[in-house]
């Protein structure tokens, strides 16, 4: 039968759920301010977008980094790539790009 229902496992969260061998992750990650979150998704402004329309876009911001020069954001925003297309965009962006929401 197709679905997935009824094979093992069922029943348990998919939160506590684990990959066999590896440890369930239980330590929150830590943003440019070092405070720990327990989940780094963020809905935050993304300045100077691929398109280069020069308009702030509505974007997610799913992880930090931090590099030599500083930290950087992963997000993801859509851009404007033709006339009347959109195209969603992930891309690493430093911290002074983004704008919390």
């Amino acid at each position: 039968m197709g679905g997935g229902w009824g094979k093992q496992g069922s029943g348990i969260p998919l939160s506590e759920r684990v990959r066999a061998g590896a440890a369930p992750s239980s330590s929150p990650t830590a943003g440019p301010s070092g405070a720990p979150e327990s989940c780094p998704a963020r809905h935050c402004w993304v300045a100077d977008a691929v398109d280069g329309h020069g308009v702030k876009r509505p974007g997610l911001l799913v992880e930090w980094r931090q590099v030599p020069e500083g930290w950087e954001g992963r997000v993801v925003y859509a851009a404007r790539v033709r006339q009347s297309s959109w195209l969603l965009v992930e891309e690493w962006l430093p911290a002074a790009l983004l704008t919390p929401m």
